[in-house]
């Protein structure tokens, strides 16, 4: 089933808490902003944020995308007028649902553009069909599929892997093009004007006041028939195949976000173009990161007296560690910020590396450490210092 057929039931707008009307960058701003609060990883647990961080994910893939939120704004367009308008000479009203008058003809080669003459992407209601139904609308002179069928696969990559971006092999097994016919489903290509449906594509059956037509069996809505059939493939230009194909999935691709490869679904039949491909990405969490949009966060084991006294702490990152000052009399809890260490970024920059200090307690000492923090204890004493003036009055 084409991706564009769940949209129906979806308010992509709403789910990102924007407008009809916002521009892309405030989409982007929207989706950031909650894929960030609503992040898994940020929500240990909680199924309502996670829940609100998938319909963010999908609503961006579609209203993200130039192409998809036009097709996606056609179809919400048409289906909130009430159906899909009027058509045929006589007016037909609500479809589905219903005809105005007795003579009316229902022609659905009007809607698919062959009685206009229309090609595919005039802008007409051909190219929205076949947006809406994958492709396989009829968009153009007949009712051939203009295009092979969107693909969806689901892939697993640890959160490093998902952070810096990598290349995963995905197996499929689809139509690919015949390596006989090179697709087109003729051995010499030759090829001639359906003599059953006069090259529309289309056969017209007249039942009562009405009209109706169906994609022409002969010539499986073509409009042309092949002369010398392909073997190997019976002159459909594809035949069944495994293949292996190596997906590219770019830095900082979140959990349950879709990467779309064009031209990598099934092969379209005799020679038209592949459908696309949509891979599905789920992260693994980490032992040692987490994230928060763009920013990179990591706890850091620290002692007292590098705390207390200063000290320059090794801290890991996606590639290799970075050196951070820790400046003497840092609390417990403190998050130090490294600028540009965190999740890359489409722009070629980074988000940055959060650090913050946990302190541990040693639970076994040495006599000689015993003595000198008995020591220093003492002297802390001395100074005046009392952790706990001014506590009690709170």
């Amino acid at each position: 089933m084409a991706m564009q057929q769940e949209w129906a039931d979806k308010d992509y707008y709403g789910d990102l808490g924007v407008s009809s009307t916002a521009s892309q960058a405030d989409i982007k701003k929207a989706y950031r902003k909650l894929a960030r609060e609503n992040h898994p990883d940020s929500n240990p647990g909680n199924k309502k944020a996670e829940e609100k961080f998938k319909r963010v994910a999908e609503a961006y893939d579609v209203i993200g995308d130039e192409q998809k939120r036009k097709e996606y704004d056609q179809l919400k367009s048409m289906i909130g007028s009430g159906g899909f308008g009027r058509f045929g000479r006589g007016g037909a009203s609500g479809f589905p649902g219903g005809f105005r008058g007795t003579e009316t003809e229902f022609d659905l080669s009007d809607i698919f553009g062959s009685a206009t003459g229309g090609q595919a992407g005039d802008g007409g209601l051909g190219d929205i069909f076949g947006g809406f139904f994958g492709g396989r609308g009829g968009a153009g002179r007949n009712a051939r599929p203009s295009r092979g069928a969107d693909v969806e696969t689901e892939i697993t990559l640890d959160f490093r892997e998902a952070a810096k971006g990598t290349t995963f092999p995905v197996e499929l097994t689809g139509d690919a093009p015949c390596t006989t016919c090179h697709g087109s489903g003729s051995k010499s290509g030759k090829t001639h004007t359906c003599e059953v449906c006069s090259g529309s594509g289309y056969i017209r059956e007249n039942s009562g006041a009405f009209g109706m037509a169906r994609p022409c069996t002969n010539c499986h809505g073509t409009g042309e028939v092949i002369e010398d059939p392909c073997t190997t493939c019976n002159g459909t230009g594809t035949v069944r195949r495994t293949r292996s194909i190596t997906v590219r999935i770019p830095a900082g691709v979140i959990d349950g976000q879709k990467v779309r490869l064009a031209g990598q679904g099934e092969a379209g039949p005799n020679g038209t173009p592949a459908g696309d491909l949509f891979v599905m990405v789920h992260v693994r969490s980490d032992d040692t990161f987490t994230r928060s949009g763009d920013d990179l966060e990591v706890t850091v084991p620290v002692s007292f007296a590098e705390v207390a006294l200063g000290a320059t702490i090794a801290v890991p990152t996606l590639d290799n560690p970075v050196k951070v000052k820790v400046p003497a009399g840092t609390p417990n809890g403190r998050t130090l910020r490294v600028r540009g260490r965190g999740i890359p970024k489409k722009s070629g920059n980074a988000g940055d590396l959060l650090v913050t200090v946990e302190v541990k307690v040693p639970k076994d000492l040495d006599p000689s450490a015993t003595s000198a923090l008995r020591a220093y204890a003492q002297a802390e004493k001395d100074s005046g210092f009392d952790p706990r003036a001014g506590w009690s009055e709170r």
